[in-house]
């Protein structure tokens, strides 16, 4: 008995510490920052790209979005992933502690504090609809890559319009095909909305394969559209998905960047070449910008590269992830 007892304290002590250790290991490659709310001079009001400075933590702005590289001074709030659109911005931040947590904290335009929600995970993706009031975030609540073996994620829905907050949209009915889907490996991530504010694409992983789906938020429903995409964004016309597709078996560099073009969904491959492990996000109507690992070997960088397929790869700005650009704001936003 004394053995066994012995055998299951160390047991439980090599688990704790691998998970101290991957926890430790995910808030290193996400950048350890001290949480501090934007300056005052801070706002969503004037146009231009906003990102998060890498060295910092904190959200930046550089007025242009299309020549580069650009640098702008990091006078936001600290966040893990940030997303901008319409009169709010969302900010992911990773809480210390085990197990690791995620704070969303939804801001107004001059980046007053309206809500935090917590749940459980890593920040890994962060979107808000055109209008603003729809906002979504993936956490990573097992392992830290898409690439990795296992792992899990959790995805949420909050409608300012109401207040009301899906915790998670795994409970959404699918439809695989024309079957009524079930299964306990369904993951889903990526949500990006369209301008009616309930339509929605995103990544639905289950059985080894992902899928494009394409959910109605009234319905409470969601279907597949194709297989093998993942992280969709939605362009600003609503008639393109920007997309990383599985191309090959190498775990450190599986995915490359397609547009599909959702009305006779026909694909095309983008100019990059490099693996991209990010939601690429549309700058305007012909231009994505996407972050990969830094040139330095640290952090990451910004690049961007147009959306018919092609040119080439441009570097925007060096040290920054989660590019967004946003519209000069109108008198009314203005406030």
């Amino acid at each position: 008995m004394k053995a066994r007892s012995t055998i299951l304290v160390i047991a439980v002590l090599v688990l704790l510490g691998g998970s101290l250790g991957y926890v430790l290991h995910a808030r290193q490659r996400g950048g350890e920052h001290q949480l501090v709310a934007a300056e005052s001079s801070f706002t969503l009001n004037e146009p231009g790209l906003y990102y998060r400075d890498t060295a910092t933590g904190r959200v930046a702005r550089s007025p242009g979005t299309a020549d580069g590289p650009a640098s702008g001074t990091p006078d936001g709030p600290s966040c893990a992933r940030f997303y901008a659109a319409g009169d709010r911005a969302l900010c992911l931040r990773a809480l210390p502690g085990i197990p690791a947590r995620t704070q969303a904290v939804v801001y107004d335009r001059r980046f007053t504090e309206l809500q935090t929600v917590t749940v459980p995970g890593i920040p890994n993706r962060a979107r808000v609809s055109a209008s603003g009031q729809l906002l979504s975030w993936t956490t990573f609540a097992v392992g830290d890559s898409y690439a990795a073996s296992g792992f899990s994620t959790r995805t949420s829905v909050l409608d300012l319009r109401t207040g009301y907050l899906v915790k998670s949209i795994e409970s959404i009915p699918l439809t695989v095909g024309d079957t009524r889907y079930h299964a306990a490996d369904v993951n889903y991530w990526g949500v990006n909305f369209a301008d009616d504010d309930n339509r929605f694409y995103a990544t639905v992983s289950t059985g080894g394969q992902t899928h494009l789906v394409e959910g109605d938020l009234r319905a409470w429903s969601a279907r597949t559209l194709r297989e093998n995409v993942e992280c969709p964004s939605l362009s600003p016309d609503g008639t393109r998905i920007a997309f990383k597709k599985k191309v090959s078996a190498d775990p450190a560099a599986p995915w490359q960047l397609f547009v599909l073009e959702l009305a006779g969904m026909r694909e095309h491959p983008l100019a990059e070449s490099r693996s991209v492990d990010d939601q690429a996000a549309w700058l305007d109507g012909e231009t994505l910008g996407y972050a990969l690992p830094g040139r330095d070997g640290k952090g990451s960088d910004i690049w961007t590269v147009p959306a018919d397929g092609g040119g080439a790869p441009h570097l925007l700005v060096p040290g920054g992830s989660s590019p967004v650009a946003v519209p000069a704001a109108t008198s009314t936003q203005r406030g």
